[in-house]
């Protein structure tokens, strides 16, 4: 029997094929699913997950037919479970959102949140009696605080108050432009609005702010404090729905953007000012917290130590 796992996410989507024992046979990526309407949009959707797909089964050498599989989509799953049942070969579906197979791959079946930071954030969490609540995750244009895409958005604010002569100097300004060939801050946030800079490819300028702030950039520091106490509050928000004052509660972090060492430990801080609460890096992708669910529907109990472990 055969098992997928699949992370569709507003970068990229990740796909897990593993047997019975739990033994991941075969891993693949393409291209983001996260959203289904609009022009392309269901050709972009149904190419990434049957990419990745195809590339996992083929790394593993076997074909894809499945027992059981769980596929979990940023923007949530209500206009993609007949598109994915077209071209999945599979016995029994779970077709949930990404925040959902993120904590499973953070906690697994334990209560705990699960806060994410990539391209967007949210957190989410679930407590002993199985209820869960979240925090974020309103998309770019309201919310996703302290996320890649809003640190790149904030970072050409401070270029562009800079380049107008109403902020104060910073490194980001220069960097911004190297990095996107652009020739200035305002030509930078033009091309921002169009087709060539999907929230993807500014999400992925992040590590520019993070290298800002090592050369001691003080708005690149200020950025990365405040996503950090962003991100912190959310976690507190789903804390204080699901678990009373001083109740133990695990918080994993997960994203990219918690690979910058300032906003890492900085969140760890302030979530750990509250009384029972302790933060660490998840257990697992969230890729493999969907290969979890799929081992759940079909009855079986996989530990987590049979799953490959996220990046760090």
């Amino acid at each position: 029997m055969l098992f997928l796992g699949v992370d569709g996410g507003q970068s990229a989507t990740l796909a897990l094929v593993a047997d019975e024992a739990g033994r991941v046979l075969g891993a693949g990526e393409a291209g983001p699913c996260n959203h289904v309407q609009g022009p392309g949009g269901r050709e972009k959707f149904l190419a990434a997950i049957r990419g990745s797909v195809e590339a996992a089964c083929a790394q593993a050498g076997v074909a894809p037919a499945f027992a059981a599989a769980c596929l979990g989509f940023s923007g949530g799953p209500a206009d993609k479970e007949a598109l994915v049942r077209e071209i999945l070969p599979v016995e029994t579906l779970l077709v949930t959102d990404d925040a959902a197979i993120a904590l499973t791959g953070a906690v697994g079946r334990q209560p705990g949140i699960a806060t994410i930071a990539g391209t967007g954030s949210i957190a989410y969490g679930r407590n002993a009696a199985g209820k869960r609540a979240r925090a974020g995750g309103w998309g770019y244009l309201f919310g996703d605080e302290g996320s890649a895409f809003d640190l790149v958005r904030q970072a050409l604010r401070a270029a562009l108050r800079f380049e107008e002569g109403w902020g104060p100097r910073t490194a980001l300004h220069p960097m911004l432009l190297e990095q996107t060939g652009a020739r200035s801050a305002n030509d930078l946030m033009h091309r921002f609005y169009t087709t060539d800079f999907p929230r993807s490819r500014i999400a992925a300028l992040a590590p520019c702010i993070n290298e800002a702030a090592a050369k001691g950039d003080l708005s690149a520091i200020e950025l990365l404090h405040a996503a950090a106490g962003q991100l912190a509050m959310i976690t507190a928000a789903v804390r204080a729905q699901l678990f009373a004052a001083g109740e133990p509660v695990r918080v994993a972090w997960m994203g990219g953007v918690f690979r910058g060492v300032r906003v890492r430990e900085r969140f760890r801080t302030l979530v750990e000012l509250e009384e029972g609460c302790t933060a660490g890096p998840a257990a697992h992708s969230p890729a493999a917290g969907a290969l979890m669910e799929a081992f759940q529907l079909a009855g079986l109990a996989v530990e987590p130590s049979d799953i490959p472990s996220p990046m760090p």
